[in-house]
């Protein structure tokens, strides 16, 4: 299950989830958090190869690694679709910060999943920062953007962006060759020695080129392991629960959606059509300035 690959700003519209049956979804609110789960959206998935069901989610591609251009899930516009971020009428790209090449894994989201901004995480003492949680993929193929995986869970770091917090999930393709290896945070340590500092390093120092201070973090920087990163995904189920059922402000987040059962946000698909055809085709994306092909040396 993947969305349409259109290019980096190349289009208003990139993304847009479609499921197996050609209906269109919202990549935030339609596709299941849970693999196995899609029986009951009525979408289909790839199977997995890992046996520990409980532990095996959903993943949105938004950003192939090792590219820099700053893909994300639309969260305020009908249907989500997966967009680059603009600032100041510009498309957005990650700095290459030495050593590294753009994005250093497949970086995405969970579905149905909110970090809801009015509440106050007791560990961290911040409130979340109003999107799904983010996943850091570390698996050896490099994803497609827009394509939907089924990734195991490893661990959790908590970055605190803005007094925001804004966890990052450390997970595996499902379907990887050496998936079987990997079922906790120290996995990584052992089998990919290098990845979780790499992981800090690039957390810490990727916004210093725009000229903003570095990155901190809760815990002192200490990854948390799988049972902790699923009770933080639990939690972040439960406020997109209440999101999604118009149980609490949403504020302009755009809770659109075609196939969550009850919700009062529900459209057919004419309607789910109708959005998208409104929507006029941009003009081809202008080059980028070639932000994305300069290295900065930060000197840690």
């Amino acid at each position: 299950m993947r969305a349409a690959d259109l290019g980096p700003g190349a289009r208003r519209w990139p993304g847009l989830e479609e499921d197996g049956a050609g209906h269109y979804i919202s990549p935030f609110h339609d596709i299941p958090l849970r693999v196995g789960a899609e029986k009951e959206n009525g979408i289909p998935t790839k199977k997995a190869r890992s046996d520990d069901d409980e532990n095996l989610l959903h993943m949105v591609v938004e950003v192939p690694r090792w590219t820099n251009a700053k893909m994300e899930i639309a969260t305020e516009e009908p249907l989500n679709p997966i967009k680059q971020d603009m600032k100041r009428d510009k498309p957005r790209y990650v700095a290459n910060v030495f050593p590294h090449k753009g994005y250093i894994w497949n970086y995405g989201a969970l579905p149905q999943t909110w970090e809801d901004p009015h509440h106050k995480d007791k560990d961290t003492g911040c409130c979340g920062d109003n999107d799904p949680i983010d996943v850091c993929e570390i698996g050896s193929k490099v994803l497609s953007r827009g394509e939907v995986v089924p990734v195991k869970i490893l661990g959790v770091l908590a970055l605190i962006d803005q007094g925001e917090t804004d966890w990052k999930l450390i997970a595996i393709n499902a379907n990887d060759p050496e998936a079987d290896k990997f079922c906790d945070i120290d996995d990584v340590k052992k089998f990919k020695p290098g990845y979780l500092e790499a992981t800090i390093h690039w957390l810490r120092f990727y916004k210093v080129p725009e000229g903003k201070p570095e990155n901190k973090f809760a815990f002192n920087g200490e990854f948390k392991n799988k049972a902790f990163a699923l009770e933080v995904i639990t939690s972040a189920h439960e406020c997109w629960k209440a999101l999604v059922m118009k149980k609490c402000d949403g504020g302009a987040l755009n809770c659109m959606n075609a196939q969550v059962c009850d919700s009062p946000f529900r459209c057919t698909q004419e309607e789910a059509r109708s959005v998208v055809d409104s929507v006029s085709p941009a003009a081809p994306g202008k080059e980028s300035s070639g932000e994305e092909h300069v290295w900065h040396f930060l000197g840690k």
